[in-house]
């Protein structure tokens, strides 16, 4: 038996009026994904636990089988394993976004414009951190570039600051009054406005704003955490996994789980990802003998961040196109039974440009047991109409693993 996780980060949504009220999975063509609810096992379930943030690490641990409220120890943790940082004890790792702010005055009146800084590319990223590090890098702070936007600090004997705000929730607000105040917070308030004043005037980010685009002008720090520790998921599950995606969050949860994480080359954490490459690189694991390959795309969430529901239907279409219309083929050549698990791991609804802990629709297709399910659209709608309600996103791996009756 082979097993495939296709997780779409954020693809679920609210009704836009735009799109006659439904939502981009209703109206995205995306024939695999509604062929397998059609013969499979569909319903609702909840990945974020009730009191904590529905972020990516909690909901991807729990769709992994990882109870949130015992492994979630921040995201940024699982980034710098991903990106082979090896903390040591009194370390904390926090989450480094190179981030655009707008407007005049004190840093403090500035607005949000872009978490992403325009989905900045690595190459140009590398240059801005490059500079932080040689200007705030010290024996106890260690910046390390991570993918496009998303960066890390490790800062040895770091006070334990909790009053962080995510930046792609507070897009188009006044940072005033999202800055760390607290005592614990200064040292991060004040190296976020030092920050600004390194960058914003940097000749590459002069450059880019000729070329039409937002100045990469800010770090913005948040998700503090410490030293992650997972149980290794063939000791649990007996499988042997690989997990497929192009964020170092999700592969940090991977290697941390003892799974195997390929390179795949063109993997961006964007719209414009290499899906094919995703594509070949999951059918690559499978034949080199895992039994389980997680795929994450990142590319629906970063659209549901920026508004725009247009890319986020072409990036739904381009998953099913591009990625799990292929490996289910493939699956099926091999004339070997095997399972797939469809789902976002959280909504990150158009009109709120963020994450919510709402419940998302899951597939369950098993080769051996299609069934007409009745079902015609994959979509928020099919999830709540079923009737199936999992109260806890790590009951989808004991299903997947278990097979649903």
């Amino acid at each position: 038996m082979k097993y495939v996780v296709m997780l779409g980060d954020g693809m679920a949504d609210l009704p836009i009026a735009a799109l006659g009220k439904k939502t981009p999975l209703e109206v995205a063509y995306k024939p695999t994904m509604d062929m397998l609810a059609s013969k499979g096992f569909n319903g609702n379930v909840e990945t974020v636990p009730e009191g904590m943030v529905p972020e990516s690490d909690t909901a991807n641990l729990a769709v992994m089988g990882y109870d949130p409220k015992i492994y979630s120890k921040g995201r940024s943790p699982l980034e710098a394993a991903s990106m082979g940082i090896i903390m040591q004890d009194g370390e904390t790792a926090i989450r480094a976004n190179i981030v655009s702010l707008g407007g005049e005055g004190d840093y403090e009146d500035l607005v949000m414009l872009d978490h992403s800084s325009d989905e900045i590319p690595t190459e140009e990223a590398r240059v801005l951190v490059d500079a932080i590090q040689e200007h705030f890098g010290n024996e106890f702070r260690r910046f390390h570039c991570g993918i496009s936007y998303r960066h890390c600090l490790i800062w040895k004997n770091c006070p334990e600051f909790t009053d962080f705000s995510r930046p792609h929730d507070i897009i188009g607000r006044r940072i005033g009054d999202y800055l760390p105040y607290s005592e614990l917070g200064k040292p991060m308030r004040d190296l976020m406005k030092e920050s600004y004043q390194l960058l914003n005037n940097h000749p590459l980010n002069l450059d880019r704003e000729s070329r039409g685009l937002k100045r990469a002008n800010s770090l913005w720090l948040w998700s503090p955490g410490k030293k992650p520790s997972l149980p290794s998921f063939e000791e649990k599950t007996g499988l042997k996994a690989s997990v497929v995606c192009a964020v170092d969050l999700i592969k940090g949860i991977g290697v941390c789980a003892g799974m195997n994480v390929p390179a795949v080359k063109g993997a961006t954490g964007t719209l414009d990802t290499d899906y094919e490459a995703k594509r070949d690189a999951a059918i690559k694991e499978l034949e080199s003998g895992a039994d389980l390959v997680y795929i994450h795309v990142e590319a629906p969430d970063e659209c549901g961040h920026q508004g725009k529901a247009d890319d986020k239907i072409k990036a739904i279409e381009n998953i099913d196109k591009y990625i799990l219309s292929g490996v289910y083929e493939y699956l099926k050549s091999k004339e070997e039974p095997f399972r797939i698990l469809l789902l976002p791991d959280h909504p990150t609804p158009i009109s709120a440009r963020t994450h919510t802990r709402a419940p998302v629709p899951f597939v369950l297709y098993d080769s051996e047991k299609e069934k007409e399910s009745g079902i015609s659209c994959y979509c928020e709608k099919s999830g709540a109409e079923s009737g199936v309600y999992l109260e806890r996103g790590e009951m989808l791996m004991e299903l997947l693993i278990g097979g649903a009756n």
